[in-house]
């Protein structure tokens, strides 16, 4: 029992951390961010393996990187196939797509919220000018705040329109709390 839930531990993590620097590579990449930032640059150096022969089979659409979005998208199925299999539950191949599918929005969804979070934080600290992090993250970021920017106003120097996407997407974590997830 104890090795199951340690096998269990090992798998979600490590397929949830991949999954996460995919999909993060996936929207820089859709916010046409800088990839000559160290962090840009390790995010690609991890993923190309994978996604640079998955290219040749699933082109992208527009400026979409949907060998991405597949990628992602089989690496959670293969992780809840292993952890089901780990915990001896039959597989629903069903469920399994339509919550994988859920939970490749959950991550997206969170991966916004942490970034604009690192990024109010950040600014509170300083100047970040030059800092690879805060540019990054103000590139990813931008796409979601600028449309709220137009109706929030700046209250005595304070944009409060990172406050205003955090609510939003958290009502979109709270809506999508009853679908079905993998892990």
């Amino acid at each position: 029992m104890v090795f199951q839930n340690v096998a269990i531990f090992l798998v979600s993590t490590l397929l949830s951390l991949y999954i996460g620097a995919v999909l993060i590579r996936f929207l820089l990449a859709y916010a046409r961010a800088d990839f000559h930032n160290p962090l840009s640059q390790f995010l690609v150096k991890i993923t190309n393996p994978v996604l640079v022969p998955l290219r040749r089979f699933i082109p992208a659409i527009g400026k979409i990187d949907t060998s991405s979005l597949a990628l992602a998208f089989v690496l959670k199925l293969l992780g809840g196939f292993l952890i089901l299999n780990l915990m001896g539950q039959k597989l629903d191949i069903g469920f399994m797509l339509v919550a994988a599918l859920f939970d490749i929005v959950r991550s997206v969804i969170w991966i916004y919220i942490i970034a604009m979070i690192v990024h109010a934080v950040m600014s509170w600290m300083g100047n970040t000018y030059g800092n690879p992090v805060a540019s990054l993250l103000q590139s990813l970021t931008d796409p979601i705040l600028r449309p709220i920017r137009r109706f929030v106003p700046l209250v005595s120097g304070i944009d409060l329109s990172p406050l205003v996407a955090i609510l939003g997407l958290q009502v979109g974590l709270i809506l999508l709390g009853g679908l079905p997830g993998i892990f």
